[in-house]
């Protein structure tokens, strides 16, 4: 079986997508993160409730979940006796700039997703087979050093990213009966997104949602796994690394973003990415 050993890595190390299965026997921890890619989640076995954006999935084995540059997210992986197995597929924006050449958008699926803030669906009886199948063309390939097994594994990630876009607007209902929410929480975290360079404060939203300050940071805690402050400022500055790679300005993501002080925005910049936006820009900037 291929599987890999899993790291707690959040950055691609391969220009266009990366594959891993991974599988573990024991809970492990993982952090609130956010990536600069976009991710293809294949939920196999195990105990776990994924929260991306306050809404809280409590996965069956086959769910799948998919992810943008955007999503602030992490796994809650309780413990069970089955081993917590997965796929996860990283997919790069260059990955789908060729595909647009050709007139086919497949990020649309990603979109949609997070347009609706609803990122889980089931595929059904008939589709998962597919997946699975050229989920495991993936992995012969990896494994093999025949003459083409890398432009056949390429092939394989292109044909899954069809099949799960052709799947994803047959979503079931059913599906929502494993989430859970606040629909206020969700309010608050649509404004924040379309408002992250105004004031934000717990004072302003409070005001803005009729709701008691701390009725707000406490749920807000509950639902997100964030406090207000936190969620925020992960926010801000994933937005801020987006729009580098989109090729706009230190200055500018800086002040397109919400902050409002300079040298704070590079300190907090580089505690979550773990380099200053000027070497960000150096080395992950295509």
């Amino acid at each position: 079986m291929y599987i890999e050993e899993f790291t707690h890595r959040q950055i691609m190390a391969e220009r266009f997508y990366e594959y891993h299965h991974y599988y573990n026997d024991k809970p492990i921890n993982v952090d609130f993160h956010q990536h600069a890619f976009y991710e293809i989640y294949i939920f196999i076995s195990g105990n776990v409730n994924y929260i991306i954006e306050g809404r809280n999935y409590q996965l069956r084995p086959g769910d799948i979940l998919l992810t943008n540059n955007r999503d602030i997210h992490r796994p809650e992986i309780l413990p069970s006796q089955q081993p917590y197995e997965r796929i996860v597929i990283w997919l790069d924006h260059a990955f789908f700039n060729g595909l647009r050449d050709i007139g086919e958008d497949l990020t649309a699926c990603f979109q949609d997703a997070s347009n609706r803030n609803y990122r889980l669906f089931r595929p059904n009886e008939s589709q998962m087979p597919k997946i699975q199948s050229a989920c495991q063309a993936i992995e012969l390939e990896r494994g093999s050093n025949k003459l083409g097994s890398r432009v056949m594994a390429y092939s394989s990630i292109m044909e899954i990213l069809v099949l799960l876009s052709r799947a994803y607007y047959e979503i079931s209902d059913s599906a929502q009966q494993g989430v859970t929410e606040s629909e206020q929480v969700n309010q608050i975290v649509a404004y924040i997104n379309h408002h992250l360079k105004e004031d934000l404060s717990l004072d302003h939203l409070a005001e803005q949602f009729f709701l008691s300050k701390y009725y707000l940071s406490h749920q807000f805690k509950k639902f997100t796994g964030l406090s207000l402050y936190q969620f925020i400022m992960k926010k801000r500055l994933t937005i801020a690394r987006n729009m580098l790679i989109g090729g706009k300005s230190v200055t500018e993501a800086f002040s397109e973003c919400g902050f409002n002080d300079y040298s704070n925005f590079l300190k907090a910049f580089k505690r979550e990415f773990g380099e200053k936006p000027s070497d960000f820009m150096k080395n992950k900037v295509l």
